[in-house]
């Protein structure tokens, strides 16, 4: 009788979409790795690019996942997380490189912490090196997310190992007791805070995220999607904001921080007038709103399984250092 082969420990998951050219720089950096105790899986968004085809010649030990359709990143996301059942889950962005050193540095901080959900690590940026793209998330109460660092010189500022409020899924490690107690990713959001939205659920659970400043990774940001502001992002990051926000805030903490989440609110009006956004604006504010009754019935299964303190929340929140 055959002995069925060991399930390797982390399983790593790369959502794609019309991303061919990207998957020849994520890839060999994947050979490059010091810690090889993985599988790779990429999630192929129903590409028009030939991406299953070139795969299959050029990378045949690399399993591959193709969607009928494209359901945006949260649904290949998810399905990353399906693939397999090791103890742990690595998501990447098609669009970075890692160090040789990246993926075993996450694997090792999230054995040295427990009751950490998910680690991440330095994003640099991929064409000029010595430029953060970031170095963990930070959230304010506002309701807006963003990359601590990002687009200033890395000068080791950010180089102490340390609990953030959430990680970047271009380039992280997920624990699958975590993900299996939090959830998958929100598949309404289809692109833009899925990663804070999962964090922030992490968090209320009770769990922490590391970043890990010696797991390198370079990020083109946006490749696929874009560089720049354009209409889908700035669409999906203003109706997302929102549900976020509803999904997650304590009743407390809407009452207490309600003026900075108007203001946030204002400018983004403010921007939208500024660059003719004003009916994309609205466009996103309606299908918020009709959106909310799903949104608030996980609402209320999310409040009621929190056992992060209100304290500790507010610790967590609006730390932009």
């Amino acid at each position: 009788m055959s002995e069925v082969p060991a399930q390797p420990r982390l399983t790593v998951g790369i959502a794609t979409y019309n991303g061919r050219e990207l998957l020849e720089i994520v890839l060999p950096s994947l050979r490059t790795q010091r810690f090889r105790d993985f599988r790779v899986v990429v999630v192929d968004d129903a590409s028009s690019d030939d991406t299953a085809a070139w795969l299959a010649e050029h990378w045949p030990e690399v399993e591959v996942i193709v969607h009928p359709r494209n359901g945006g990143v949260t649904a290949a996301l998810n399905s990353c997380i399906r693939a397999g059942s090791s103890e742990l889950v690595a998501l990447l962005n098609n669009d970075v490189e890692l160090d040789p050193s990246c993926l075993g540095e996450l694997v090792d901080a999230l054995a040295m912490y427990p009751q950490a959900a998910v680690a991440c690590g330095k994003l640099l940026n991929y064409s000029r090196r010595k430029l953060l793209n970031g170095a963990g998330d930070v959230y304010s109460w506002g309701g807006e997310a963003k990359r601590r660092g990002k687009g200033v010189r890395d000068t080791g500022q950010y180089d102490q190992p340390q609990e953030v409020f959430s990680a970047c899924a271009a380039a992280a490690v997920y624990r699958r007791t975590a993900l299996e107690q939090v959830g998958g990713f929100d598949e309404r959001l289809f692109v833009g805070y899925e990663d804070v939205d999962w964090c922030f659920r992490a968090q209320l659970s009770g769990w922490s995220c590391r970043y890990v400043p010696t797991a390198v990774a370079y990020h083109m940001s946006s490749a696929t999607l874009g560089k720049g502001t354009n209409d889908s992002k700035l669409y999906h990051g203003w109706r997302n904001e929102i549900w976020v926000v509803a999904k997650n805030y304590p009743a407390w903490a809407l009452v207490r921080h309600a003026p900075a989440l108007a203001l946030v609110q204002a400018r983004h009006l403010a921007l939208a007038v500024r660059i003719r956004r004003v009916s994309l604006w609205l466009r996103a504010w309606r299908d918020a709103l009709a959106g909310l009754p799903s949104v608030l019935a996980d609402r209320r299964k999310i409040q009621a399984s929190r056992t992060r303190s209100l304290a500790e929340l507010g610790r967590l929140v609006g730390n932009a250092r």
